[in-house]
């Protein structure tokens, strides 16, 4: 392997071509960690997984990319420590899935598409462990007071108690008793995907009630144009890329279902890629 290191000017040294040895990855600077990394994403997507250079590369690789993650966790610098270490862990969740996911037949940069991954893990977070909507400490601890008190009058009533019945066990008056039952609401977002119903044609859900402009309706006309072309191919390379990017499987995972290498899988997907890409730019 040749060895990298990084000067104290943060510069990176190195001989020779091959699979690189960096020393101290998280220490390379941001500029020489992109360059860096597309070596990296070019050797890691031609090594069979599983392999000792395989699980190097892709290390090093996380390692490499810290910033970035450290970047996207500079956006919440109003948390405390503690939850600022919870934010970075969980952003490297993104940045891994990233690393595994890059195909460089997308010719974009790898920073450009590992941030909104990375992102998208946070707001994960922040969704499953806060409050969907900020409401008042008052209200908050009132949330609580209620629902302990709604299960007590339910469990020696035999019913659902009402707002009166309520008001008097917490020495609230109705008027912050209705109003803290409101708070609650904004302890739990309803996902879009919900299900909140169904007919003859299958189950609904919220998003089907919900209108909006659709940024993608501009990609219609690309996808009217790349239907023929992805009819044209032959029934081994559509499977590939129906499994690649619609069942989001990996080049190993492709391989080992159609009884071929990884290595060939990736082959024959640039090979279609290429192909799809110079008719599109043909396509009046």
């Amino acid at each position: 392997m040749t060895v990298v290191t990084v000067s104290k000017t943060g510069s990176v040294q190195s001989t020779a071509a091959s699979l690189p040895e960096v020393a101290e990855p998280a220490k390379i600077a941001p500029r020489d960690a992109r360059e860096l990394s597309k070596l990296f994403l070019q050797q890691l997507a031609v090594l069979e997984e599983g392999t000792q250079e395989y699980q190097y590369a892709r290390n090093t690789l996380i390692e490499m990319n810290m910033s970035l993650v450290r970047y996207a966790a500079g956006r919440f610098r109003n948390r405390s420590a503690d939850e600022l270490e919870d934010i970075v862990q969980v952003g490297m969740i993104g940045l891994i899935k990233a690393i595994d996911r890059f195909e460089l037949s997308r010719e974009v940069e790898f920073t450009s598409f590992a941030i909104p991954y990375i992102v998208g893990e946070i707001k994960r977070f922040f969704r499953d462990t806060s409050w969907a909507v900020h409401v008042p400490r008052r209200l908050q601890e009132a949330r609580v007071e209620l629902a302990r008190a709604t299960e007590e009058l339910s469990s020696r009533l035999g019913r659902t108690p009402t707002v009166a019945e309520l008001s008097q066990l917490m020495n609230l008056s109705e008027e912050e008793v209705l109003e803290a039952r409101v708070a609650a609401n904004g302890y739990n977002s309803a996902s879009l995907d919900a299900t909140i119903g169904g007919d003859a044609d299958g189950e609904m859900v919220l998003a089907d009630f919900i209108g909006a402009d659709d940024a993608a309706m501009g990609l219609v006309e690309d996808f009217h144009a790349l239907a023929p072309m992805i009819a044209e191919l032959d029934e081994r390379d559509r499977r590939i890329i129906h499994m690649r990017f619609v069942e989001e499987r990996t080049q190993a995972e492709i391989g080992e279902l159609l009884g071929i290498s990884q290595m060939h899988v990736s082959r024959l997907l640039s090979r279609t890629l290429a192909r799809l890409r110079k008719g599109m730019l043909t396509t009046d």
